[in-house]
């Protein structure tokens, strides 16, 4: 498992897919603009057709103020995001037999595990979320919209190959044989993962990109994709809007031709 690198996106490579990440943000300078007329095209491969999120908050700190509070926080971004205009914006990637709609939360779960360390690598993550699938009653089993958010403590990075989130990236979506589908969102505890943000707000930036990515290509490269500019929400990282009182990122839409 490797990254590969540019200054616009970068793929956590697998077994020839890529899991899609949100890039750093960037002085503008140094980030490569869209291809001319990005176009996202649809390759055949699964949607989340009314997604449903379950988060998890791994590590100890969130059972402790003051993150004790910012999980309530990001459950409440995710009831009131799921039933409202965001989703309703992805209706125009919908294809016959898979009608993008409205979501829900499921629930949520914190895992206290000795297991995480200040770095973990998307390996311990994926075998943590098939640990607690298997034996944890609290988790949902995977589903065709089943969709696992796993929020990382302060001061635990994601690594692989020599990268690192809050140096390379700051979050990612993946999945495990075609079968789970979740997101991984370390805190946001660096400038360029901060996007002058403060901390909350930046967390809803950077999981509203990686949801409205995974709900359109959950497998990645497999749904709606641009082989230049990459996902949905790849065209417009760091463009950002509120929607119901939110900090939410901007996704590209093929009808408009922009980001919206």
């Amino acid at each position: 498992m490797t990254f590969e690198f540019d200054a616009r996106s970068t793929a956590l490579a697998g077994r020839g897919d890529a899991a899609r990440i949100v890039p750093l943000d960037l002085p503008e300078e140094l980030v490569s603009p869209p291809t001319a007329n990005p176009a996202l095209t649809y390759r055949s491969g699964p949607l989340l057709s009314n997604v449903e999120v379950f988060t998890i908050f791994w590590g100890s700190t969130w059972q402790k103020p003051p993150q004790s509070t910012m999980v309530d926080q990001l459950n409440g971004f995710f009831d009131r995001i799921l039933a409202g205009p965001l989703l309703e914006q992805l209706a125009e990637y919908s294809v016959p037999g898979k009608t993008i709609g409205p979501g829900q939360r499921t629930g949520s779960a914190s895992v206290a595990s000795a297991a995480v360390q200040t770095t973990v690598t998307d390996g311990a993550i994926q075998h943590m979320l098939q640990q607690q699938i298997a034996l944890s009653s609290a988790l949902p089993p995977p589903g065709p919209n089943v969709l696992y958010f796993v929020y990382l403590a302060p001061g635990t990075a994601v690594s692989s190959h020599g990268s690192r989130s809050c140096t390379s990236f700051c979050g990612y979506h993946n999945d495990i044989t075609g079968q789970i589908f979740y997101a991984v969102m370390p805190y946001a505890g660096c400038g360029g993962c901060l996007g002058g943000l403060q901390a909350f707000d930046a967390l809803t930036a950077t999981s509203s990109h990686e949801l409205c990515e995974a709900i359109t290509d959950p497998v990645p490269g497999l749904g709606w994709y641009d082989d230049h500019n990459g996902e949905i929400g790849d065209i417009c990282a760091w463009k950002t809007k509120k929607v119901d009182g939110y900090t939410v990122q901007m996704e590209w839409s093929n009808q408009q031709g922009a980001c919206v």
